[in-house]
């Protein structure tokens, strides 16, 4: 005799089973999270062999990562989601704990490592909670800088390489231009573009657009040149306009090679920006560095090219959303 009438006893037991294909939280999440309590341990409990700022916060931050990740792998059981974000990360938050417990051992617990070439994690937390104000200003200049001679660069190249693919009249007259200027490295212009341009602004602004210019450029001439003529006979036939042949199929049809044009240019022009503000801006991530090394801060230094790093990993990240949006069908096929 069953104790509840009507129910069935499989579906009973099915709401006591855990589904397997709901993703569930590593316990190497658990791992990190007490591997950052460990490292907060070390960094509280162990005395510094000479007096450093920012210990205690250091510590504080340490132990509130840990009792995130904690959190994370408890929640995790419940929004698969949160599990599945946590458990691929896992791995590196392990790594990333004991670097910093081994980094705390040998600079601020040992001082095996002669200062002031390598700083502490404390000296690091201390630029970024007593400079942050210079270091905020010189991100936005550099953002602001790069983004203008990129846009410039890139719409030039993107521009000058339809018409070099869509035009052999252009190609004849542009492309030995092309192939002389092209392949120099556009901090050789540095000493031309101070004395030509009236500010030091707009120099810095002309050599990261050449930087960009040229990759866009024969990437994108490359792309136009590589659609199939049958494209265009079928257009023509259907009564295409020339506009319509390169607005609607040589375009369309050149972005994949327009977009590896665009990333090269990327990568280039960051080299390029770094020298320009080393040269000549007053202001930015690239004068930044020079003055901290100039004052031997090398703390600040290496914050400050954390920073860079992570602009520069914003922006490609930012241009591949962009690319997996307008080439959908093209998702994945090239990983950042």
């Amino acid at each position: 005799m069953s104790a509840i009438a009507g129910v069935n006893p499989a579906t009973t037991h099915e709401l006591f089973v855990l589904d397997e294909d709901v993703p569930r939280p590593t316990p190497l999440l658990g791992f990190a999270g007490l591997a950052w309590f460990a490292a907060a341990t070390l960094v509280l409990a162990w005395p510094d062999v000479q007096e450093v700022e920012r210990t205690e916060l250091l510590g504080t931050l340490a132990a509130g990562i840990g009792g995130l990740l904690l959190l994370t792998w408890t929640v995790g059981w419940i929004v698969p989601s949160l599990a599945r974000l946590g458990s691929h990360w896992a791995a590196w938050l392990v790594v990333l704990a004991v670097w910093l417990s081994a980094w705390e051992v040998v600079t601020a617990k040992l001082d095996a490592l002669p200062l002031p070439f390598f700083a502490s994690p404390q000296a690091f937390l201390e630029v970024y909670t007593d400079d942050y104000a210079r270091l905020f200003d010189c991100l936005w200049r550099s953002m602001f800088l790069h983004a203008k001679g990129y846009v410039i660069g890139s719409a030039l190249g993107f521009v000058s390489g339809v018409a070099l693919g869509m035009s052999t009249r252009i190609g004849y007259w542009v492309h030995p231009v092309l192939r002389l200027i092209g392949p120099l490295p556009a901090t050789a212009w540095i000493p031309l573009a101070f004395f030509i341009f009236p500010s030091s602004a707009s120099a810095s602004v002309f050599l990261i657009g050449l930087a960009c210019w040229f990759p866009t450029t024969v990437l994108t001439w490359s792309g136009v040149s590589a659609v199939s003529t049958a494209y265009y006979d079928v257009a023509r036939t259907l009564g295409a306009s020339q506009r319509f042949l390169v607005l609607k199929v040589a375009i369309p049809a050149a972005l994949p090679h327009v977009f590896v044009g665009l990333f090269m240019g990327l990568g280039s022009s960051f080299a390029v920006l770094v020298v320009a503000e080393m040269l000549g801006v007053k202001a930015g991530l690239g004068w930044y560095l020079q003055w901290a090394q100039g004052w031997a801060a090398y703390a600040n230094m290496y914050a400050d090219l954390f920073i860079m790093a992570l602009m520069c990993s914003t922006m490609i990240t930012l241009l591949f959303r962009l690319r997996d949006r307008l080439l959908a069908w093209q998702k994945g096929l090239v990983q950042w």
